[in-house]
């Protein structure tokens, strides 16, 4: 296959596109700068794209002779930035990205969202057709990017793939460092109960599931939950992340309403200085909103089997940590 990855010089990007240039796929990734992770990329086969997803020439470039593209890029939440450039990249850029794969002859647009547009799952587990409630303006414009790829796919008949996955962890990946290195290093402390569910998705799973969502004839114009096998309380996680460190299970809990409260206050100031708040409410969010997904549709339709084990999953993060210096 001839394939183009947006994103590659990020996390999840990064091991899709190396992955699928190791099984023999010809792999292209656009990248809006040179440096150690573009690098990193060209040595590892892939032809660089220089360009940015807002720009349409780069675009027409970079989707001319492909056959799939995996959308993989997106604007994660940061400091001091307007809604209006979260919808400019999570939103308008998707169809972008769609229009110019049509005109460049791609078969296939597998476009990654996230199971956030789902927001708080009251009634878990969640499946593709649990309600539709995001929560903040990241879940939003991803929510408003799934709509506009379906409208494109449907307005120049071209295949797209919606993609949502659970929280995505393994070697490489510095968002859940928080976690395990706080119960790790003995500073883990809980807020509320900690019986809400949380559902990891190994990067490796999660990578297979990319490729079979851009290769099984099934997967044209549907929409899949990609998530590991188990599903486990923040509780029970947090005691097996405990157990592969070989440390004491974390027994603290604080209530959750005056770091909520403190996270209001210092959105309020540091936002609009463009300072990275020291709390945010969304991080006190991760104590309170279940997460626990169904991947009944993923497994019948495009034969996905997450393998990697949690425990399995733990181990290999944390002895990625401790590689590289941050345990």
């Amino acid at each position: 296959m001839r394939v183009l990855v947006t994103g590659a010089t990020g996390f999840t990007g990064g091991h899709l596109a190396r992955a699928l240039a190791a099984r023999g796929d010809s792999v292209s990734a656009l990248v809006r700068t040179e440096g150690p992770a573009a690098s990193a990329l060209s040595q590892a086969g892939i032809t660089l794209v220089m360009g940015d997803l807002r720009d349409g020439q780069a675009l027409a470039a970079a989707t001319g002779g492909i056959d799939i593209v995996y959308h993989i890029a997106a604007m994660y939440r940061q400091a001091g930035l307007g809604d209006e450039v979260y919808r400019a990249v999570n939103a308008v850029a998707v169809r972008d990205v769609i229009e110019a794969a049509a005109r460049g002859g791609v078969r296939r647009v597998v476009h990654c969202s996230t199971v956030g547009v789902h927001g708080d799952v009251a009634h878990p587990p969640a499946n593709e057709d649990a309600p539709l409630q995001p929560g903040d303006i990241y879940q939003v414009t991803k929510l408003e990017g799934e709509e506009l790829a379906r409208e494109a796919g449907a307005r120049l008949g071209i295949e797209v793939t919606i993609v949502r996955p659970t929280g995505i962890y393994g070697p490489g990946d510095r968002r859940l460092l928080k976690l395990f290195g706080g119960v790790a290093r003995r500073r883990w402390v809980t807020l509320g109960s900690g019986e809400i569910y949380y559902h990891l998705t190994f990067i490796d799973d999660l990578v297979d599931g990319f490729r079979l969502c851009g290769t099984h004839p099934a997967a044209a114009n549907r929409t899949y939950i990609l998530a590991g096998a188990e599903v486990t309380t923040l509780n029970a996680l947090v005691a097996l992340v405990a157990d592969v460190a070989g440390v004491p299970t974390p027994t603290r809990h604080l209530p959750v309403w005056p770091f909520w409260t403190a996270g209001a206050v210092c959105e309020a100031i540091c936002g609009p200085l463009g300072i990275e708040p020291p709390i945010f409410r969304r991080r006190v969010d991760f104590f309170t909103k279940s997460r626990a997904f169904d991947i009944t549709r993923a497994r019948t339709e495009i034969g996905f089997a997450p393998r990697v084990e949690l425990r399995e999953g733990i181990r290999r993060t944390l002895n990625w940590y401790r590689a590289e210096g941050w345990l």
